[in-house]
């Protein structure tokens, strides 16, 4: 029996000797410490556009993180935070293995609205590296922070919410009204109306809720638009062109039908073929129409020189008033469908039969 222990104890004193062996031969990843940023420097600035998407954003280069004397591959992400908000809730841009970047447009001015910059005004980002090495991320070390001034766009029209009794008075599912242009307060949309609503702004981060500032009538019922307001805003139950200025302090809200008419149509210029809304597209449509080569536009109310006159396509792909649209398909029967609900973003569909 003493002999066998004696041979467990020697084996396992080998085992202890050959382990230190090779703990001794092992080397150790060991940060270093931290590492730089070199481009661009703390204060630099950007403006960026809509314009330009694909432009560089932000273009970085920073010193080799150092992980000790064995060879691995380091992972490197770019993060960035609002100034003042010390990466409390940092945003990853994006990773790399090289010891450079480059951020278009497009991908800075999304990631700057995350982290609360507002559009057209120039804001303030602190930007860092973070390193880490293997399948795990770990042995994390991170580089000096930077300072960088971004004055970021938007394509998305300011909005006010359009709550009341026509979708029972809740903010985030109500219809929209938009400006004409980001910092414009003409806001404008379509939409049906059954009784009393409300206008509701959005708040910071851009939701619509009870809460957020509001505005309704003054109690005067004759258009004047006040922040909480002493009443509802009111109209009987109808299809509506619905504007608010709070800036100017008015409201109003045209009931009109709308129509498509022209030399593409069966009657010409003579008249009116109507559309019907459709409660569950909110868009307005005719299921059959015989059309053929030739002009045509949508009128509001069967009559000209009202303010409804939808006949061409801007830039952007949208119905703006005035001129005249072409139908230049076969000769045959289409649904019509004009899209009114996205607020100053109006489509129309002409689908063949």
């Amino acid at each position: 029996m003493k002999n066998i222990v004696k041979s467990f104890l020697s084996i396992a004193l080998i085992a202890s000797l050959i382990s230190c062996e090779d703990e001794q031969d092992l080397s150790y990843l060991t940060p270093e410490g931290s590492f730089q940023i070199l481009t661009p420097t703390s204060g630099d600035e950007v403006v960026l556009s809509a314009t330009t998407p694909l432009n560089p954003g932000l273009s970085l280069s920073w010193e080799d993180a150092k992980y000790g004397s064995t060879p691995t591959e380091i992972t490197y992400e770019i993060e960035i935070d609002k100034t003042g908000d010390n990466f409390d809730t940092p945003f990853t841009i994006s990773s790399t293995t090289n010891t450079y970047i480059t951020i278009n447009s497009d991908a800075l001015n999304g990631a700057v609205a995350t982290v609360g910059l507002t559009p057209f005004s120039q804001g303030s980002i602190d930007v860092r590296i973070k390193s880490s090495v293997g399948s795990q991320s770990s042995e994390v070390q991170y580089s000096n922070v930077i300072n960088y001034l971004v004055t970021p766009y938007s394509t998305e029209l300011p909005k006010l919410a359009v709550a009341g009794n026509h979708q029972g008075w809740n903010p985030p599912t109500a219809p929209r009204i938009a400006s004409s242009a980001f910092g414009a307060t003409d806001y404008e949309g379509y939409m049906m109306l059954d009784g009393g609503f409300k206008f509701v702004a959005p708040d910071a981060v851009g939701n619509f809720n009870w809460g957020n500032t509001d505005y309704g009538d003054d109690g005067s019922f004759t258009g004047i638009l006040v922040e909480t307001g002493e009443s509802d805003c009111s109209a009987v139950t109808g299809y509506y062109r619905v504007r608010a200025n709070p800036a100017t302090g008015t409201y109003n809200v045209a009931p009109v039908s709308w129509g498509i008419i022209g030399a593409a149509t069966p009657t010409g210029w003579d008249s009116d073929t109507d559309l019907t809304y459709n409660p569950t597209t909110k868009k307005l449509e005719i299921a059959s129409i015989a059309l053929v080569p030739g002009a045509f536009k949508f009128r509001g109310n069967n009559a000209w020189s009202n303010g409804f006159d939808l006949g061409t396509v801007n830039a952007d792909g949208f119905l703006v008033d005035g001129g005249d649209l072409t139908f230049s398909g076969p000769a045959g029967n289409y649904k019509v469908i004009l899209d009114l609900s996205n607020p100053r973003r109006y489509t129309y569909e002409l689908i063949a039969l």
